[in-house]
């Protein structure tokens, strides 16, 4: 008869928008951060860890792509009444902790960090409530040569990892889009409405072409569904002068003076920013990070300037930069698209200073772990194949009025740094085995009453044991057999498992 279901029990369930990892992704996970690690050391950075949860007002407006201040966040009340959040980012959280120990800190601060961060948001493919970044970010320098080398890291690090030859750092400057609002007619608070469709309405070019981002600009746009988007309303000759800046696209031709190169390139914007200072500022410092960044050996195929980099739009306050992987991938429509960003940031130089009385500049890129993680899948980096990992070796118990005996088999092991375990469970030999197959132990040791008394064990090449099982194909021939199980005298052991661990690892 069966057994009646308890009202009680829980159904397992994992909330929306989270992801469990085991063993194996964790293991090939890490080796991808212990390369931006060492990349990020060898820069100068250093490392920092900041908690998950921060007080909400240190979050403010600063939260990026957001139009409502403090929505997108988790946050509870504190007894005393505080709010506090999970955190968004990791730059919220180096702002703090920089203006928290300001006079201790050396300045410039060349600091990264790695963690987890949290978005309560709706969740849906590809986009998760609970997500890792990994942040690189120097405080306190003005010049833009600071931003360069963050675009140098950039790069740096994505050649370490495998993909040379597979990416381009874009590079923009909100002062230069700020210049071509104020050209059109839409500089002011009053704008700031319009100015965000137009911008959004920008990013969107990758993607719609130049056609659909004129009539995000223009009247609006009905997609393949029949949804229509308001546009922002602007004329004719506006729109006309977005479309030429943000689809301007240039490259060098053979091996000539690349300097001069950008000296014509950065020409041809000045007309777009018009009489706007703000723009004519942003297109200079554009114009030093590209000779910078090729006077370093960084060429227009590793880091470029491009006007369609949009970012942060209510955060960043100068150069903006993305990394963007150039290799097809295979959508969900099934066509046939560029992966896109793996990494992207900017100048924030308002962060800081919301915490002290002066201004703190400052700069940095943030990785989108996942995101580049499955880059990396895709491209069978052998990065995340690593060296294979043996599992346990399992300690087999036959007779547990002796558990004590298989106890120090196992703690002969470990002395020796061989990963080892007790089966803790209530089964017979033959489970027993099942489950160090299982967790794929590349031997057993078995010891019975007979070994015992002789002071022996036996020790069973699992790994072996399976090839050779593919060519016996009756039981009888396999007891005969007894494949690649051997006695060995306990004083033995560790270095017959050894010799079994040498041959397969």
């Amino acid at each position: 008869m069966a057994e009646p279901k308890k009202a009680d029990t829980l159904k397992p369930r994992l909330p929306r928008g989270l992801v469990d990892r085991r063993a194996d992704e964790i293991a090939a996970q890490g080796r991808m951060l212990e390369t931006i690690r060492a990349s990020f050391e060898l820069y100068g950075f250093e490392a920092l860890e900041t908690p998950f949860i921060e007080y909400t007002e240190a979050l403010g407006k600063f939260l990026p792509d957001l139009d409502r201040p403090n929505e997108g966040v988790f946050s509870f009340q504190d007894d005393d009444e505080s709010w506090l959040s999970l955190r968004y980012d990791l730059t919220a959280p180096l702002a703090r902790h920089v203006a928290e120990n300001f006079d201790a800190l050396p300045k410039p601060y060349r600091s990264f960090r790695n963690g987890y961060v949290f978005r309560n948001e709706k969740p849906g493919p590809g986009r998760f409530r609970q997500f890792m970044q990994f942040d690189a970010d120097i405080v306190g320098a003005a010049s833009v040569a600071a931003d360069a080398e963050i675009c140098m890291l950039m790069a740096d690090t994505l050649d370490k990892l495998g993909l040379a030859g597979q990416y381009v750092v874009k590079v923009n400057n909100r002062k230069v889009l700020d210049g071509v609002m104020e050209a059109i007619g839409l500089s002011g608070p009053d704008k700031a409405g319009q100015r965000l469709t137009v911008l959004r309405a920008i990013d969107k070019l990758d993607r719609l072409g130049a056609e659909g981002v004129r009539l995000l600009l223009g009247p609006g746009r009905k997609d393949e569904s029949g949804d229509f988007t308001k546009g922002a309303g602007l004329d004719e000759a506006a729109i006309s002068r977005i479309l030429a800046y943000v689809s301007f696209q240039a490259a060098p031709t053979g091996e000539g003076d690349r300097i001069a190169f950008w000296d014509q390139f950065f020409g041809s914007w000045s007309d777009v920013v018009g009489d706007s200072e703000t723009g004519r500022e942003g297109i200079a410092e554009l114009h030093v990070m590209m000779r910078l960044c090729e006077a370093a050996g960084y060429g227009f195929d590793r880091i470029r300037a491009d006007p369609s980099v949009v970012r942060g739009l209510e955060y960043y306050t100068g150069p903006v930069y993305e990394a963007e992987l150039t290799f097809p991938v295979t959508n969900e429509a099934g066509e046939t698209v560029r992966f896109g960003s793996v990494a992207g940031g900017g100048r924030y130089d308002g962060l800081v200073g919301r915490f002290r009385a002066e201004p703190v500049p400052a700069t940095g890129f943030s990785i989108g772990v996942s995101r580049l993680f499955s880059a990396l899948q895709l491209t069978g980096s052998p990065l995340l194949q690593g060296k294979a990992k043996p599992g346990p070796v399992v300690v087999l118990v036959l007779d547990r009025e002796n558990i004590a005996d298989y106890q120090r088999l196992v703690a002969l092991l470990r002395a020796e740094n061989i990963r080892a375990e007790l089966y803790l469970g209530g089964s017979g030999m033959k489970a027993q085995m099942k489950y160090a197959d299982r967790r794929g132990s590349p031997c057993a040791i078995i010891q019975g009453s007979n070994e015992r008394e002789a002071g022996e064990v036996q020790i069973k090449d699992l790994i072996e044991g399976a090839k050779a099982a593919e060519g016996i194909s009756s039981n009888a021939e396999w007891k005969a057999a007894r494949p690649a199980q051997f006695s060995v005298k306990e004083d033995e052991m560790v270095a017959r498992v050894k010799e079994v661990l040498a041959r397969h690892f």
